[in-house]
This record gives structure tokens, C-alpha cells and sequence, in this order.
């Protein structure tokens, strides 16, 4: 079964509303609800007094119409008297400030008595739901993140410090603290890099980054562990915010789910633009896909405006539908909009859901009510269809926490980088995976490794197995600095991947963020032909060993010298890009590796509409996703069937603005 659902908060609404509500929702095909992930107050009002009866009768409300539930452990938002018994569990910001009540995500996740408060939470609700039959499944907390630099945690990072490095010496080797005079000789000795400290040691700030993300995942399993042994037979998920986030690395905290759920808001206030291309929500979710290689569930689907103090633009006519599908294009079985009803009260007023403040239906609900019998039909055939994707493209989240504290050049951002690059992807219709760097590759034709700045000498193993045995690999500026304590290396550079990438790098420059160095091509491959591209931000002076220079610089002191290099190595080749550049570079090197790969697009397009697609066995889903504001005609590369209308053998389709097509081929 697709599961359909919404995110539904009856503790903020009129007991009497609650029949309407299960209703309305079975009316437009909704299976599936999310709650009480902020209900820790109605179920807990003082320490150790549950309440379940009004959940209770939620629950059986919903069965009564065939709807399950995906209960929230409601431990992202403590109820004050949990706050009042241990004012330490405040979390303390980088500025060095201790949060105060009144938001969300106020608490330290170090916190031993948090901790504990969590645990019982979590261990109740277990025990209560663990045979209910409406009870399906369990979303941890609501989307986890926010470091804490208070006294707990910094004595938790010692300790942290001590069971990784054994020996205060190691530490002192790792992060060269005879730099400053800051050789340390007891563990309490260590900080915290507070942002009013100043610049931290690179070694402590990284290692800092990830102290953090580890707890984050031990405070994810502690209550992982609590319904594993209390409710066997549910399901156990986590809400995560996709690629934009970076203060966690996903691929651990995804490891012990048994699926990954995420958010996806195209639309919200912090961003008014009119036109939603599509990019960045196919980048979520092919970042998602990838923490487990295989479906996801998105827990938070936008289905209205959204905004807190400013209310964002709505969602056009179609374009819930549109995410609907592009959502499933990229990997889900299982969809929940955001939310249920419009709140009357709190910081979220503003952001709507599928019906408004006055519950009554309209426009949105009705675009559920379609999509939600269009799934009812054909939606089993999404389920646990894969992606086949000849690309991968390489997220580190070492290099992504490096990155953050020492960002190499001022306008310098890892995640735009890696953005730019997918995109010359997407809009060529290019599947994606977006894998750990110790991933196994074997199964790519072509793999991209922006800035890979933290290099671990296993995934330069992997990446020199991986091209020896007939990969193609895209290496850029800035990678293989930096070991894994962040210590920049003592060889040339590109350091442990100079081999594979046939260069070095003699020298490099950081330019001013408004000005570009001129490329000069020397090798036009087929569509690319008379191209043109720039050098931005950093350009790296190249020695050739054993490569062949295919673009130059045409201005600076390195004017004539190498700028963009192809080697072979082993049955492989690797290009190695040692600028930054923009999205014209971008383009233009994703096209010569496509090439060198023989890596074709899903189908050629139009621009604005997207193509991606998944398989079930043999069968061939292709998603035709029209995030344009008029009307495109595509010629199919073979007969089809369109799955959501039954017509079919097609030849020819016409999508017009904001619509879909699903053609299914055996």
C-alpha cells in the first residue's frame, strides 16, 4: 500500500471537530496520519501522570475509517515543568548565550536528566501502543539538530575526546596544539569552540562538529532502542530536513531506522520567488534515497503557505500535486502534508495547511481529494520501486563541518558548490545518487567528488580502486587538504588523489569575489562546442604528471597554465577542475564527463520539465514533472503507457503547466 496521509494535531482542536476531521480525510483517500509529536503536555502534564485517553479515542476514530497512525515521541518540545526541574538542560548557543523557555528545541541533548525525562516519555507511549492495531509505526522527535556549547557538553567532549584518542599526547599530535602554546595536559582542560572565543583550533572545531553530530544520533538510539524491545512489530523513522542540512551527518543517524523520512517545503516565506524549478526538492530527495539506498517516506509535505511572522506565497494550482509526484519520482512510498488545519495559536499560525483556519474545504483539499484517488488506483506500483542511477555524487560531511569553520575563501560555500554541480545534472535529466565517500561505487559509471577537502586515506582507496577499475571520476579545487584531524597534509596537493588525478597543484589563488579568470578550451567534445567558461572564487596553478591539460587560463600570473586536466588511471579516467568557476563550468564539465562516461539522459525535455524514473524489477516508470508555467509537448524515446489516465501505447505527450505524467514500460 502507498500510504497518503497528513499531519494532524487534535489536542489543538475542539473534541467535538475530531469525526468531522477522520471524515474529511477518508473522503480524500488519506491512510495515514501523523501525531503528538508536540503533545508531551497533554500526555504528560506532571511527572510520571499519562494520559492516553484522549489519544485513545483519536485513534479509534481514525480506525474506524481505515486510517493508521505514525505516532511522534513529543520530545522536540518539552512541557515547562520538565524545563523548570533541571534549568541546566538549557541549550547554550555558540555566542555563548543560554536559551530560555518559549520556543522549541530549547534543551541541551547531552543533558543526562533530559535524557531520562525522554526516555520515560518515549517508554510509555510504547508501552500503551505497542498492539494497537491503528499504531503502525514511530517518528523520533521532530527534526533533530541545534549544537549545544554548554558545561555538560564540554565535559562530554572530553570524555568523547579520550575514548577516541586514548591518550591527551594523541590529541595534542592530532590537532598540532604547539601551535599558540596550546598543548594541553588534562582533558578538562579542553573548550568549546564558542563563536566570541575567536578562531579555534581547526582539529578541536571539526572534531567538535562531530561530537555533536554523534550525539545527536545516541540521543535518536536511545529511544530507537526503547520501541525496538517495546514495539517489535512498528516501524521506527525520523523526520530529517534533506540536503540543506548540515549540522548532523545523516548517513549515521539514518543507520539503525528501519526507513528515512524528511520535510519538503517548496514553497515558504523565506523564499517568495514566484517560479519553484523543482532542483532543490530532487536534490532532498535524492540526498535522502541515498542515507539508506533505498525509499523514504516524506513526514512533512507542503501544502500551503508557509511562514512564522511573514506568511510565504501559496502553492499554485497543481503544484501540491506536482510535489506529490516528484516526491515519489525521487524515492517515496509514503506521503504526509503538512498540516491538517491551519492553527489559530502559536508560532506556526501562518503556516498553512491543507485547509485553512476556518476547517472548511476548499481548492487544496480538493487537489488531495485527486491526487489521494489517483494513488488509491496505482500507487502499490511505486512501492519499493528503485532507482537505477549510473551517477553518484559524494557528500562529506567531514569536509561539510571543515568547511564551516574555515570556509577557504569568504564567499565559499560547500553546499552551493555541491548544488551547483547536481544541477547541471537535473536539468540535463541525469538520475543521481548521492552516496557517503565509503561507499561502495563499483556499480557507477561516473562519480562526482566536489571539494573533497577531508581526505581519509580508505575513501582515497576507494576512489583509486573505483577509477583503476574503469570509473570515471570529476575531482575539484580543494581536495585532499586536510587529513582526518584537519591538519592540512605535508605532499602536494591534491595530496593522497594525486596519482589518480595525474597533477599537482604548484600554487593557488584566492580571488576577489567579484572577478574571474578567462578560460582558455582546448578540448571541444560534441554539444559543447565553442563553449566558453570562467574561473571564480580560487584558481589553482596545475603541474601535469601524467595529465593531459584541456582548458588553461588566459589571464593572472598562471595565464597559459593548466586550469582543467584529464588523466587515465588503471581502466579509469578522472578529470580534476582546479577552479571553482560557476554554473556555466559547471555545465560544461558535467557534459564532458557525461561523454567520457556514456552516461545519457532519462529523455530530453524541454526546459522545466523534469524527467527522472524508477524501476520495479524490469518495469520502467518514467516521471515526466512540468514545474513550468506553460505548456510542453515531449516525444517519448518509445511507446508507453500513461499510467494515471490508462491510455496508452503513447508516442507523444502534452503536460500542461504544473502537471504530471507517469509513463509505465515493461
Amino acid at each position: 500500500m502507498f500510504h497518503l496521509g497528513v499531519d494532524y494535531y487534535p489536542e489543538q482542536w475542539p473534541e467535538e471537530r475530531w469525526p468531522e476531521d477522520a471524515r474529511m480525510m477518508a473522503e480524500a483517500g488519506v491512510n495515514v496520519v501523523r501525531l503528538a509529536e508536540f503533545a508531551w503536555s497533554r500526555l504528560e502534564s506532571r511527572p510520571g501522570q499519562f494520559d492516553f485517553d484522549w489519544l485513545d479515542g483519536v485513534l479509534e476514530l481514525l480506525g474506524q475509517h481505515d486510517i493508521r497512525a505514525v505516532l511522534g515521541t513529543p520530545t522536540a518540545s518539552p512541557p515547562p515543568w520538565v524545563m523548570d526541574m533541571m534549568p541546566g538542560a538549557y541549550r547554550v548557543l555558540e555566542s555563548g548565550q543560554r536559551q530560555t523557555y518559549g520556543n522549541r528545541r530549547e534543551y541541551c541533548p547531552t543533558h543526562p536528566g533530559y535524557r531520562e525525562r525522554c526516555r520515560a516519555i518515549t517508554e510509555a507511549m510504547a508501552e500503551h501502543y505497542t498492539e494497537h492495531p491503528t499504531v503502525i509505526g514511530w517518528q523520533i522527535d521532530n527534526e533533530l539538530g541545534g549544537r549545544c556549547y554548554c558545561p555538560i557538553c564540554r565535559a562530554s567532549f572530553q570524555s568523547w575526546l579520550e575514548r577516541k584518542y586514548g591518550s591527551i599526547e594523541r590529541v595534542n599530535g592530532a590537532w598540532g596544539t604547539a601551535f599558540w602554546s596550546h598543548v594541553y595536559t588534562e582533558w578538562s582542560q579542553i573548550p568549546v569552540p564558542l563563536q566570541a572565543g575567536g578562531v579555534p583550533n581547526p582539529g578541536l572545531d571539526l572534531d567538535y562538529r562531530r561530537f555533536m553530530s554523534d550525539v545527536y544520533v545516541s540521543f535518536q538510539q536511545e529511544q530507537v532502542d526503547v520501541l525496538r524491545r517495546l514495539c517489535p512489530g512498528q516501524f521506527v523513522t525520523h523526520n530529517m530536513m534533506g540536503f540543506g542540512f548540515d549540522q548532523i551527518d545523516y548517513f549515521d543517524l539514518a543507520d539503525t531506522l528501519d526507513f528515512v523520512g524528511w520535510d519538503v517545503y517548496p514553497r515558504t516565506a523565506w523564499s517568495l520567488d514566484r517560479h519553484v524549478d523543482g532542483l532543490a526538492s530532487a536534490l532532498g530527495g535524492d540526498t535522502i534515497r541515498g542515507l539508506k539506498g533505498r525509499g523514504y517516506w516524506v513526514m512533512e509535505q507542503g501544502s500551503g503557505s508557509g511562514g512564522w511572522q511573514t506568511v510565504g506565497g501559496t502553492p499554485r494550482p497543481g503544484e501540491m500535486r506536482l510535489w506529490t509526484y516528484q516526491s515519489v519520482a525521487h524515492g517515496a512510498d509514503g506521503i504526509l502534508y503538512f498540516r491538517w488545519r491551519t492553527a489559530h495559536h502559536g508560532a506556526e499560525q501562518y503556516w498553512h495547511g491543507v485547509l485553512d483556519h476556518h476547517g472548511e474545504p476548499r481548492r487544496r483539499y480538493r487537489e488531495l481529494q485527486t491526487t489521494g484517488a489517483e494513488l488509491g488506483r496505482v500507487g502499490e506500483r511505486f512501492v519499493g520501486a528503485e532507482s537505477r542511477a549510473r551517477v553518484a555524487m559524494l557528500l562529506s560531511y567531514d569536509s561539510r563541518f571543515a568547511f564551516q569553520g574555515q570556509p577557504n575563501h569568504s564567499a565559499f560555500d560547500y553546499s552551493e558548490f555541491f548544488r551547483s554541480y547536481y544541477a547541471a545534472l537535473y536539468r540535463r535529466n541525469v538520475p543521481v545518487d548521492i552516496v557517503s565517500p565509503a561507499a561502495d561505487l563499483s556499480g557507477y559509471r561516473l562519480v562526482l567528488a566536489p571539494a573533497l577537502h577531508v581526505l581519509p586515506a580508505a575513501v582515497a582507496d576507494n576512489l583509486r580502486g573505483y577509477v583503476g577499475g574503469g570509473g570515471a571520476l570529476v575531482v575539484t579545487a580543494r581536495t585532499g587538504v586536510k587529513d582526518e584531524s584537519n591538519a592540512v597534509v605535508d605532499v602536494p596537493l591534491p595530496g593522497l588523489l594525486a596519482d589518480v588525478c595525474g597533477v599537482e597543484v604548484e600554487e593557488y589563488d584566492a580571488l576577489p569575489t567579484d572577478a574571474e579568470v578567462p578560460l582558455e578550451v582546448h578540448w571541444q567534445r560534441g554539444s559543447e562546442e565553442g563553449c566558453s567558461a570562467s574561473g571564480r572564487l580560487w584558481c589553482e596553478v596545475l603541474s601535469t604528471t601524467t595529465a593531459r591539460e584541456i582548458a588553461t587560463y588566459e589571464a593572472e600570473f598562471y595565464a597559459g597554465r593548466a586550469a582543467i586536466t584529464l588523466n587515465e588511471f588503471g581502466k579509469g579516467k578522472t578529470l580534476y577542475v582546479g577552479t571553482f568557476g560557476d554554473a556555466a563550468l559547471h555545465d560544461l564539465v558535467v557534459g564532458w564527463a557525461l561523454e567520457i562516461a556514456d552516461v545519457s539522459p532519462v529523455v530530453v525535455t524541454p526546459e522545466g520539465v523534469e524527467a527522472t524514473e524508477r524501476w520495479r524489477d524490469d518495469q520502467r516508470l518514467l516521471f515526466l514533472l512540468n514545474h513550468a508555467d506553460e505548456s510542453q509537448e515531449i516525444t517519448l524515446p518509445s511507446p508507453m503507457t500513461d499510467l494515471l489516465s490508462g491510455r496508452g501505447p503513447v508516442e507523444r505527450v502534452k503536460l500542461e503547466p504544473k502537471d504530471v505524467v507517469i509513463l509505465e514500460q515493461d
